[in-house]
């Protein structure tokens, strides 16, 4: 990936620091300056993902994250910030679907084995998400994900067999 120029990339910080205050409405108009070959740059979406995504606008959260996978099929973050955005736009089997066929490229990326666990549990197959679960545990990266686990309402129907871990 290309660095964007100047100006750009300071709108692109700019924008980053109001999103940084929870300033989503302005984070949107500073990107909204750049100039329009740069609008799709995989920074600038990813950017653009989180404003949404903070802002609750799942919809367009969902489009920019299939922006980004496009962009960059290769990379983790577009596939995980799509399915997150569709469980949360109550599309579950969707995101489901979208880990499920991404998850053998990145074997450890504990959030997505993680989320795997979250969506197979909503979906009600608690056992799948036993499983899901357990990998996620053992993968490096977060040290307290049962912790985590025993507070996260999508896993609530396993949170007796996960406080016996």
């Amino acid at each position: 990936m290309k660095n964007l120029p100047h100006p750009d990339k300071r709108h692109l910080e700019a924008a980053e620091g109001w999103l940084g205050l929870g300033c989503f409405k302005e984070a949107d108009e500073e990107l909204a300056h750049l100039a329009a070959e740069y609008r799709a740059h995989p920074y600038v979406l990813e950017l653009r993902y989180k404003i949404y995504s903070e802002s609750g606008k799942w919809e367009m959260a969902a489009e920019t994250a299939q922006s980004l996978t496009e962009a960059l099929p290769k990379n983790q973050w577009g596939h995980f910030y799509r399915a997150y955005a569709l469980h949360e736009l109550k599309r579950t089997r969707e995101a489901y679907d979208t880990l499920k066929a991404v998850i053998r490229k990145f074997p450890k990326h504990q959030t997505m084995h993680f989320n795997l666990a979250c969506y197979s549990c909503v979906l009600g197959d608690l056992k799948e998400a036993m499983q899901w679960l357990k990998k996620a545990i053992n993968l490096p990266g977060e040290k307290n994900i049962r912790e985590i686990a025993l507070k996260d309402r999508d896993l609530e129907p396993l949170w007796k067999q996960i406080g016996e871990m």
